[in-house]
């Protein structure tokens, strides 16, 4: 069927906006998600934000799982565009494919803090779809990771090594950026802030110290070292 096709007794597409299309309904859900959250995000209020009905959108995303992996898709195609607009450093000594793995684990950082309410479905929906049916935007974006491992001068089972533990670093890190930390954002004192009283002092002693660190966040100056020391360890310099 084309785009153009209606089926009969369909929903009219033709919002308060004018005709919807793929890229408008997604931009329009993932700023619903990060306005309030992926627990806001449902076909009707999604229809309700385009101005159509609901079922109006399934032209676009044939089930709420389709939407969510749009999502995904939407994140991935927000990282292409941040790695074409940025210039490579030509300060930077380190070699093209080391230097292209930074690019882009600092990119992927920056668009998963600019969603930080999308970024559970880089794992939930990645656990939920094989790696053939995942949306495109995500396996070149698999496919430039493994090119650049292969620059670096690793065979297929070693790239494949160093590509689940490059994809493992570096969405763990940024789970633990976006961990909620603090207690009670109204609260002065520091110790109350944290809820520090909740934890009890004499089994959590070392935590407890340790979280007002734990509160501040990396940023790209500690993914790059923990980067760099991961590929020091499985590929070199």
């Amino acid at each position: 069927m084309t785009e153009d096709a209606v089926p009969a007794r369909r929903a009219s597409d033709r919002g308060r906006y004018g005709r919807l299309s793929r890229e408008r309904v997604l931009a329009s859900a993932l700023d619903l998600v990060d306005r309030e959250g992926l627990s806001a995000l449902s076909m009707r209020r999604l229809g309700g934000e385009l101005g159509v009905e609901a079922m109006a959108l399934y032209r676009y995303a044939a089930s709420k799982d389709v939407l969510l992996d749009g999502l995904v898709e939407a994140l991935y195609l927000e990282l292409e565009e941040r790695l074409a607009a940025e210039a490579k450093d030509t300060a930077d000594e380190s070699p093209a494919w080391r230097s292209g793995l930074h690019q882009i684990a600092r990119a992927t950082y920056e668009v998963c803090l600019a969603h930080p309410q999308a970024v559970p479905l880089l794992a939930t929906r990645m656990l939920a779809v094989p790696l053939a049916r995942r949306p495109l935007a995500v396996l070149k974006d698999h496919e430039r990771v493994f090119a650049l491992l292969r620059e670096a001068g690793l065979d297929d089972a070693r790239a494949a090594v160093a590509f689940r533990a490059f994809t493992a670093w570096l969405l763990g890190y940024v789970f633990a950026e976006l961990r909620p930390m603090v207690d009670n954002p109204d609260e002065p004192d520091p110790a109350f802030r944290l809820g520090l009283h909740r934890m009890p002092p004499q089994e959590l002693p070392i935590l407890r110290a340790a979280a007002p660190d734990l509160a501040e966040q990396g940023g790209t100056g500690q993914l790059a070292a923990g980067l760099d020391a991961l590929l020091d360890r499985l590929v070199g310099t």
